[in-house]
């Protein structure tokens, strides 16, 4: 049985599903307050860009940790994740007419941002920066 969960909390399809699910369904919330389909698309916007940012996140921290040395290994890759991620989010959600862009990308903005702060430092400290 615990090989079973950690096969399944290991699966990328999974972790992309998620994504898809919990940061989707917030901005459904974030933007409740608009008439349909409003919602509704800000909801599956947000939801592809985020199981996206889940899948390619993983691979950026690690290539950007590489480039760095000394304290800016642990500072620069999550805010060059941040930034890059902001970016993506504000575009996306200003060419689709999301009504609440900066309500629906609060919290999966934090979300992939501690999760590539976390991921980041748990590779500098190995690399014993």
């Amino acid at each position: 049985m615990r090989a079973q969960l950690r096969a399944i909390g290991s699966s990328s399809i999974v972790h992309v599903l998620f994504a898809f699910l919990a940061m989707g369904g917030w901005a459904l919330f974030a933007n409740s307050a608009y008439p349909m389909p409003r919602p509704l698309i800000s909801d599956v916007v947000q939801g592809m860009v985020s199981g996206c940012l889940t899948l390619f996140l993983k691979s950026a921290i690690e290539f950007l940790s590489r480039r760095f040395s000394g304290i800016a290994a642990y500072w620069a890759p999550p805010l060059i994740a941040c930034v890059a991620s902001t970016a993506v989010l504000v575009a996306i959600h200003a060419a689709s007419g999301t009504p609440e862009i900066l309500k629906t990308i609060a919290v999966p903005l934090l979300v992939s941002t501690s999760y590539a702060a976390i991921y980041n430092y748990s590779i500098a400290g190995k690399r014993g920066h």
